[in-house]
């Protein structure tokens, strides 16, 4: 996978909230629950794992940005939801906190020089430990949610381009 900076890194960040109202515009809470097969997603649980996500990565990233060097313990989104009641709540009122959370994130993000981008904690999975950075971690989050943002889009049938990154981002994003 191509390393990408954190000018592109914002932008996708920017463009998830704004593809997801996109995608989801006029649609009823059912038809957000549906699920396109019986093994697959709805567009509201595929809400609640990047809300999850979002509170993961995101408490990493400032953990990383307010601690010199911390030694983080890996949380799993996956793990994370489960202690949550994201994908019981209606879509609007979970989409309204993803969106607000995703909004107070860039507000931090936009203010960071080259060096805050590269502090860094070293995170312990298991018995190993790996090195991260406030752009590693955001890098992440952005890669993910442009792949769960199609998901949503394919899923509600969306055909707007509306809100969505330049195709340059999105294939530099998924080459690997």
């Amino acid at each position: 996978m191509l390393p990408i900076d954190h000018a592109t890194v914002l932008k996708l960040l920017v463009a998830t909230p704004r593809r997801i109202t996109g995608a989801s515009k006029g649609l009823n809470k059912e038809q957000l629950r549906r699920k396109p097969a019986a093994d697959s997603w709805s567009a509201n649980e595929v809400l609640a794992h990047l809300r999850a996500c979002a509170d993961v990565w995101g408490s990493s990233i400032m953990a990383m940005l307010t601690q010199d060097r911390p030694t983080l313990r890996y949380v799993s989104p996956r793990t994370w939801i489960k202690k949550t009641n994201y994908a019981d709540l209606e879509f609007g009122v979970s989409f309204r906190a993803y969106a607000n959370q995703r909004k107070d994130l860039l507000k931090v993000l936009r203010t960071l020089s080259h060096d805050d981008w590269l502090r860094g904690a070293s995170v312990k999975v298991a018995k190993k430990r790996r090195e991260e950075t406030v752009l590693s971690y955001a890098e992440r989050m952005a890669r993910h949610e442009a792949g769960h943002c199609g998901q949503v889009e394919r899923t509600l049938g969306a055909r707007s381009r509306k809100g969505k990154p330049p195709e340059s981002i999105i294939r530099r994003v998924h080459k690997r």
